[in-house]
């Protein structure tokens, strides 16, 4: 009996240890101080669980079963919210960050209750176009590799283009009309093997499990965010756990070997964040992504909170990255991406960001947020070319040469305060000083003026420039009713290179007609400088090497948009919205031309023959996209977007044309479903799939007999963009196994994602092989099989 005793004791203890831990934080939405006393009450349980916030607004609930789980928070004076499908695991403490927004007429008593989905912008401010996003999504869709920029293309009105790089296409914008964001900095493309003046690369830099939830914006974005015309991805790292050591273990074919610590940090609550990874692939020696080369890349990101310091808040966060690859032209096939199999070719890249940000609590309804921060992007390229390979005369000339750094020092100021639970002010200055060292040296399309019998390797970029930019913005938000809120702000924008200034008014507005039915519309000018590898060109004037493209004006685009946003029941939403841009002072040529700067940046180049550029060009997109969205419940969820657009420009010869992003339709379907299994299901068999289909790309054919006399590619320019690929399609299935541990703190996750299950062969491009000596075919990567697992401890 006694052992009988003993045994059912100890299936007793397994049954109860089967629970996890949730912490976090309740802030005033508009002012963002911490609320001490606010309510946290654990939902669908049998008997009431609950617990109150500290005087830092911080609260701890422990023996939370594991799972998925809701909770509700609640204080006097406030409206409710609850936040559903908090995913519990024995192996993490789970953390949330909650902001009330106080009552409109200042009750007594909460008398409103919202649920937090994620169809809403973290910025208070971003009324229209937003939408926030978190480490869940990044890392459970299938066929994104835990990468943000891929993870975005799912989102209506977002296309990418290019398996084999993350760009993202915005409304028919190019992908250089994207700013990114980190913890309030402007930062260069986040993106290992990244080039100058571009916004994606083929591997990103940012650790996914170091994210919180951030936004992404598509259009007419609130006034705090200038130097871009597309879109904007406002990132920001987590802090670590305040109370426990945490690690994590993890390994993937695109994420590489991973190592991530995280705990306490000194006596006033602050905590430290990093994590290091290093390419797989790299360190099995094989190919991935398009290419038999060994790519190897590795980062190392951090947040380190101090915690309390003079009645403000401390930290400091950045990321570290570099990435180097060869292209052997004797390993390289003809149906690589990158390289072409009579080249040597040598590609190194480096990303850094490091920034202090300070939090300081002016009163008890204000704030003053200062961050300043240093980064630095840099990459260097050498391709030698064989002439005569695999004869006696066979020898090496250097073709390519490029080395580019920028240097930027950021300075952003930002000052908030709540009024009154009606308005709320913002403003703020952001100061970036940069450093360009860029240089360019190219035999390709060149002249053998020299007579040496190859062409001359010309200098078309060798600058050392510095530059600031200036951005002062200012904009508020005033709830008119408690149905009517409007949003309105002025972003302005200087230049030292050029002497140009700028002012951009923008505004939103939304209107909820009935309890689950928001109408909204918002207004925006914005501005963004040429693109820096084009600004600082070469062009021979007399003899002398003369930069003529460097006064070139800043590029124009006004955003409308009108939204209709409808809650259809429980974690279901509906969406549509409708907008139009205007694109003002694109750079195009002094001559009757179809080049214009709008068809740039979906590459690791740009064009570096396009001097003497004017600000005439003009552009426009317009479109309709559709959102139906089954928010995680129940075990499961669900996400159907389409968009329908047109993207068009005008070179200086007023034809016009396509825009090499114009699609016509991006259209895509997510969903999956979570299993529990095991005797006391503590453990979950999830399955994801992701369709997408959209338009083919736009591009300009290859005048094939002129490019067999001249030796390299020459496009037919007036007849830009006036060909389409075949319609790109593409299925991924994901599915995987995470274990919850019965009695210590520990989970496993194991998942394999297949990626383009069908083979689908979606086109590349078609380019001029000078080996063949014909136009040849290039599919995108096919088939494709990832995996990954994950331990945490």
């Amino acid at each position: 009996m006694k052992k009988i005793g003993l045994l059912l004791l100890f299936i007793s203890s397994i049954g109860f240890s089967q629970t996890g831990t949730l912490k976090g934080i309740v802030i005033d939405k508009q002012s963002e101080n911490p609320l001490e006393g606010a309510t946290i009450e654990l939902l669908n349980m049998e008997e009431a669980t609950g617990v109150v916030t500290d005087f830092d607004g911080r609260f701890t609930m422990e023996d939370v079963p594991i799972g998925r789980q809701s909770i509700r928070i609640s204080y006097i004076g406030y409206e409710s919210t609850t936040i559903p499908n908090i995913e519990i695991t024995t192996g993490k403490d789970a953390f949330v960050s909650v902001q009330l927004l106080e009552s409109f007429n200042q009750l007594d008593e909460v008398v409103l209750t919202n649920e937090a989905n994620k169809d809403q912008a973290l910025n208070k401010l971003a009324k229209v176009s937003a939408r926030q996003f978190g480490l869940e999504e990044v890392t459970r869709f299938s066929g994104g590799r835990s990468d943000v920029g891929r993870l975005a293309a799912n989102f209506a009105g977002v296309s990418a283009p290019d398996d084999s790089r993350n760009d993202i296409v915005i409304r028919g914008n190019s992908p250089t009309g994207l700013l990114w964001r980190l913890e309030g900095i402007p930062i260069p493309s986040p993106n290992h093997y990244s080039t100058l003046g571009t916004t994606g690369g083929p591997v990103s830099a940012l650790n996914p499990n170091l994210l919180k939830n951030s936004d992404f914006i598509t259009s007419a974005f609130p006034a705090e965010y200038g130097n871009a015309i597309g879109g904007v991805f406002d990132l920001g790292f987590r802090k670590g756990n305040a109370d426990d050591y945490e690690y994590t273990l993890q390994t993937g074919i695109f994420t590489g070997v991973e190592a991530i610590a995280e705990g306490p940090l000194g006596t006033k609550r602050g905590s430290f964040l990093i994590a290091a990874r290093y390419s797989l692939v790299g360190l099995l020696g094989v190919g991935a992504g398009g290419t038999a080369a060994t790519p190897n890349y590795n980062d190392v990101s951090f947040n380190i909170d101090f915690g309390k310091v003079n009645n403000g808040n401390l930290s400091i966060f950045g990321i570290i990255g570099n990435s180097d690859i060869k292209f052997l032209g004797d390993d390289i096939d003809e149906n690589d991406l990158f390289a072409a199999a009579d080249e040597n070719t040598f590609v190194n890249s480096r990303f850094g960001v490091m920034g202090f940000k300070y939090n300081l609590s002016v009163g008890d309804n204000s704030f003053l947020r200062t961050i300043v921060s240093g980064s630095y992007s840099a990459n260097d390229f050498q391709a030698d070319r064989f002439i005569d390979k695999d004869t006696p005369q066979e020898r090496v000339i250097r073709y390519t040469e490029a080395d580019n750094t920028e240097m930027r020092l950021t300075l952003s100021t930002l000052f908030n305060s709540k009024i009154s639970n009606r308005f709320n002010f913002r403003t703020g200055l952001l100061v970036e000083n940069f450093n360009i060292q860029s240089l360019l040296l190219d035999r390709n399309e060149q002249p053998d003026n020299d007579g040496d019998g190859d062409p001359d390797l010309t200098t078309f970029r060798d600058t050392d420039e510095t530059l600031s930019v200036f951005q002062p913005f200012i904009q508020g938000q005033y709830r008119l009713t408690e149905d009517l809120t409007l949003n309105a702000g002025v972003h302005t924008q200087y230049s030292t290179l050029n002497k140009q200034f700028a002012l951009g008014p923008r505004a939103a507005i939304s209107y909820t007609l009935l309890p689950n039915h928001t109408l909204s519309f918002g207004y925006g000018l914005h501005f963004q400088n040429i693109p820096l590898p084009l600004l600082f060109l070469n062009e021979n004037v007399n003899g002398e090497l003369v930069q003529t493209n460097r006064d070139l004006d800043f590029v124009e685009s006004s955003h409308y948009v009108l939204g209709y946003d409808v809650k259809l029941g429980n974690a279901w939403r509906g969406k549509v919205e409708v907008y139009r841009q205007d694109i003002d002072k694109a750079a195009v040529e002094p001559f009757p031309s179809s080049y214009s700067t709008l068809s740039e940046g979906a590459d690791f180049i740009f064009d570096n023959d396009r001097v003497s550029l004017v600000n005439e060009g003009t552009g426009f997109n317009q479109g309709v996209e559709l959102t139906l969205e089954k928010f995680f419940n129940q075990g499961y969820y669900g996400l159907l977007t389409g968009s329908f657009f047109e993207s068009k420009y005008e070179g200086s010869d007023g034809v016009e044309r396509n825009t090499p992003f114009n699609n016509g339709y991006v259209v895509n379907f997510l969903a999956g479903k979570e299993f529990r299994t095991g005797a006391s299901g503590k453990n979950i068999l999830f399955i994801d799939t992701r369709v997408t289909t959209s338009g083919g790309r736009y591009f300009t054919p290859v005048d094939l007999l002129a490019s067999q006399q001249a030796g390299f590619e020459i496009l037919q320019e007036e007849l830009a963009f006036t060909q389409q690929y075949d319609d790109y399609f593409r299925w991924d299935v994901k599915f995987g196994l995470k274990i919850n541990s019965r009695n210590k703190k520990r989970s496993h996750q194991f998942y394999v994602d297949l990626q383009n299950v069908t083979a689908n062969e979606n086109v590349f491009a078609r380019r001029y092989n000078r080996l063949t000596n014909q136009v040849d075919q290039v599919d995108q990567i096919g088939f494709f099989p990832d995996f990954g697992y994950k331990f945490q401890f």
